[in-house]
Order: structure tokens, then sequence, then C-alpha cells
């Protein structure tokens, strides 16, 4: 099985990273980083609560299984 050296769609926290984004920053501005930081802080500390169902699925361990597979010697 091959495994490329960058995979964000196996690692949740690049999926918890573009929610972050898509709620803080798509099309939104803040006039200093202090804003800035508090928006993400509070998207990451409300996700679990306002946002629940889109998390389910964004952070669920959706992995295919292969069944009665052999593997070839190198």
């Amino acid at each position: 099985m091959f495994l490329p050296a960058y995979s964000p769609q196996l690692n949740l926290i690049e999926r918890l990273w573009r929610f972050v984004r898509k709620e803080c920053l798509y099309s939104k501005y803040y006039a200093d980083f202090a804003t800035f930081k508090q928006a993400i802080a509070t998207c990451i500390e409300t996700a679990h609560t306002e946002h629940r169902a889109e998390l389910d699925t964004l952070l669920a361990w959706n992995f295919q299984s292969f069944k009665k597979v052999q593997f070839l010697p190198v």
C-alpha cells in the first residue's frame, strides 16, 4: 500500500483547520490581530456545540477496508 508523504485527508487536524479557515477567514475582514485571534478561539471553542453535525462528518474516520488482501514481498 502506498501512502504519499503529505496526506491531509488522513490527518484530522488538517480537516479541523480547513473547517476553521472556512468559518473564520472566508470573506471576512478583521481590523486587528486581536479580533482575528478571538474569532478563531471562539470558533474552536463553540464548534462542538454550534457545528456538531458538520464536524461529525468532517472528522469521521471514513476509510476503505480490504478483506483477503495479500501483500507481495519487496
